[in-house]
């Protein structure tokens, strides 16, 4: 087994009808950007009617059709928010929880801290984990740490946490994400976050995960590049829902 080895990110999801909600962060092949990506799926019709929305530090979720909406309590939340230097990507309203903690205690340890509050989500007896991503932005350079919360057996009696800390390296992305694949209950993820190869080009990189996302299932996505340098940021928002 090669531990080193990296595919694409279309190479590490086919056939895979349902991987839920997903986090990737990485650098660009040419080591010049930060890139992070943000996307959902949704089985239900509550999961399903969303849409991404652009705000002054990320994203916000919003309902697609609000009369539709059943139970906004796991469904509707700001997956990317920035705090200074840093950028918080999550699947839940644990973004604020990091965003909070960094106002206390602006360091990179604010990140575990915030977590060790939080856990899987209530929504037995599937417990989806919650995961969680955060770039650190220095002078030309920047780190990142990702994490996952998931139940430790099948009755959600208890909370394991695991936590990863990365170098950037150009080309290479981790990815992070809710299930295995499809099921009932859905398997959680396993394992550390997988490698995958991250292009130059953002619309290269925000073509290639959407198109191979489920047709079905895929909701919404959203991906950043950082320029390094000027700390320029471009970003890209893909809805399936379009009004």
């Amino acid at each position: 087994m090669n531990v080193y080895e990296t595919k694409s990110f279309a190479e590490t999801v086919k056939g895979n009808s349902y991987v839920g909600r997903g986090i990737v962060i990485g650098m660009s092949k040419d080591a010049k950007k930060a890139v992070s990506a943000y996307f959902i799926m949704g089985r239900s019709v509550n999961s399903r009617n969303r849409v991404f929305d652009k705000t002054d530090d990320g994203i916000i979720i919003h309902a697609f059709e609000p009369e539709k909406l059943s139970d906004p309590s796991l469904v509707i939340y700001s997956p990317v928010r920035r705090y200074g230097s840093r950028l918080i990507v999550t699947n839940g309203d644990q973004t604020d929880t990091v965003y909070d903690f960094l106002e206390q205690n602006e360091t990179d340890s604010a990140f575990e801290a915030a977590l060790e509050t939080r856990e899987f989500e209530p929504d037995g007896p599937n417990w989806t984990p919650r995961i969680s991503g955060m770039l650190s932005f220095g002078e030309n350079t920047f780190v990142y740490k990702m994490s996952i919360l998931k139940s430790a057996d099948a009755q959600g009696t208890a909370c394991n946490r695991f936590s990863f800390t990365y170098s950037p390296l150009a080309g290479l992305g981790h990815f992070i994400h809710t299930y295995n694949c499809d099921g009932n209950p859905i398997p959680t993820f396993t394992g550390e976050p997988e490698r995958v190869e991250i292009p130059d080009d953002i619309d290269a990189f925000t073509n290639e995960i959407w198109e191979s996302l489920d047709a079905d299932n895929k909701v919404s996505l959203y991906v950043t590049y950082t320029d390094l340098e000027t700390g320029k940021e471009e970003t890209r928002i893909i809805n399936k829902n379009v009004k």
